[in-house]
Parts: structure tokens; sequence; C-alpha cells
């Protein structure tokens, strides 16, 4: 696998050897608190050998409770995707822990799929196989994204902003879904402050988001899970059921949470399963 570096602020997609992350808005971003490291989102790809390549990407979020970003379910991640043939994309969103709160956050992943579109002939990535991917408060944000999508405006002034935020496809690992009962307290309170609305935490409850529209999704979790209920897997499911959106539900009933792509020398199976699935909607050979 060559990692290379994503540059998406430049005239065309060129080899390089760091891995220097590009910020999504090369003037700022938009609601940033400073100009400090943890003020500026960014992408950084992981592209697969040529002779591997699909032309699939997955724009990868990392969870860390709102709070912090877990490199093993970011560039982890992306390495195995790439190994795949899947380009993967990660993302560095705002955090709460940083004084961010919702929209920040939700900016961050709608501009990173509709940056990925707006460079994907550069980088011999088909745009229209596009999805995100996240795990646990990084899987809150990739369901946000799955359900608070838009198809871009065409009259924008910036380019990117005329792009499609819409997944293809989407993959949760572990997610926190709800901010209701079942909801990761630290996430919530990191996402939307000490005391948000009734209106914010119905909005931000991502299983009554659901509608025909949205994408199909693979869901992971594990029943004994024990910082981020399995009920926030099964509730969406069961919208992306009523709705008729196909998907791919797995309980195993053993591992704990934030595991990743397993705890030992050997992957877990859900990462088997999640490739066939991905074979089936044509991300991989």
């Amino acid at each position: 696998m060559l990692p290379l570096l994503f540059l998406l602020a430049s005239a065309a997609c060129l080899q390089a050897a760091t891995l220097d992350p590009i910020p999504l808005w090369p003037e700022g971003a938009p609601g940033a608190l400073g100009t400090a490291d943890q003020d500026i989102p960014t992408l950084t790809a992981f592209l697969p050998e040529p002779d591997k390549a699909t032309g699939a990407a997955i724009v990868v979020c990392p969870g860390g409770g709102y709070g912090g970003l877990a490199p093993h379910e970011g560039a982890g991640y992306a390495q195995w995707l790439a190994d795949n043939g899947i380009a993967g994309i990660v993302l560095k969103y705002r955090l709460g822990s940083k004084g961010y709160r919702h929209p920040a956050m939700w900016n961050d992943a709608s501009r990173a799929m509709r940056l990925t579109r707006m460079k994907a002939g550069e980088c011999k990535i088909d745009a229209k196989r596009v999805g995100i991917m996240g795990s646990s408060a990084g899987g809150h944000l990739a369901s946000t994204q799955l359900t608070h999508f838009d198809l871009g405006n065409p009259e924008a002034t910036d380019p990117v902003e005329r792009q499609s935020s819409r997944p293809d496809l989407g993959i949760l690992c572990y997610a926190v879904i709800t901010m209701g009962p079942y909801t990761h307290q630290g996430s919530k309170k990191n996402l939307l402050g000490p005391d948000p609305s009734p209106e914010l935490v119905e909005l931000l409850s991502n299983e009554k988001q659901v509608t025909k529209d949205t994408p199909p999704t693979f869901i992971w979790h594990t029943w004994e899970d024990p910082g981020v209920y399995v009920e926030n897997s099964l509730d969406f499911a069961y919208a992306l059921r009523r709705n008729r959106v196909p998907f791919d539900l797995h309980v195993y009933e053993k591992g704990s949470h934030g595991m990743g792509l397993g705890r030992g020398p050997e992957h877990h199976p859900w990462t088997l399963d999640c490739l066939y699935w991905l074979k089936a909607h044509k991300f991989l050979n």
C-alpha cells in the first residue's frame, strides 16, 4: 500500500513522500475559534497501489467521544481500506474538547465529502462511489452525514460547495446514533453542550432522521459493549428497515468498545463481512 498526500487544495493529485494534512478550507474554516492546529480541519488520504485500486473512496471519521481522535480508527482504517483497493480519506474534524459544538463537526464532514468529489477525477476516484465510515462518536458524525446531507448548491461561488455531500454508502462501527436515553453522555456533552434544547437533541438523534433517501449502510456492534449501547445500532437499523433502505446489520456477542479492526494479530470477523458487503455495492472488484 502506498500512502499518499491528498492534495485537495492543489491543481492536481500528486504523489508525495509526506503525509502532511490538507485543510478543508485553505482560507480558514467557518466558525473557527483560532488558527491553531485544533482549529484547522483537514483531510489526509491513503491511496491504494494502482493495480489494486477500485476507484472507490471512503471518508473515515475517527472516534473519541467528540473530545479526541483515535488513530486506530482513522489511519488504521484508512490503511486497511487501501490494502483492499479503496482510497481511505481520514478526516480530522473539530472537537468539543476544544470549544466547538454542532454544527462545526457536521460542517467538516460535509466539506470532506464535497472536496473528495471535487478532486475525484484528478485522484482517479469515482465521484459516484464515495462513502463514509466512523466508529463510536465518529460513527455519530458519519450517521449525521448519512441523514443530514444535501445535493450541493449550484449557485455557490465556491465550486466545492456545488458538490453533493451525500455519501453513496455508510459504515457504522459501534456507533453513537442517538442523543436520547441510550446515548453516550460524554459524546453528547461535547457535541451539544451541557444543556441542549429538546429540538437539538431530536435533530441529532439520527435514528429519527432516516428517510427513504438515506444511503445503504453496514452496521456492526457487540452485544456486550459497555461504552456505547447496542441499542444505538439496533434502532438505526430498524429506522432503515421502516424506510426500506438496504442495510447489513451484524451484532457479535463478544468484544469491548473501541476495538477497531480487532484486538489481536488477526482482524475481527466484521472486516470480512464488511468487505463482502462492499463488493456487493461495487466498491470492491
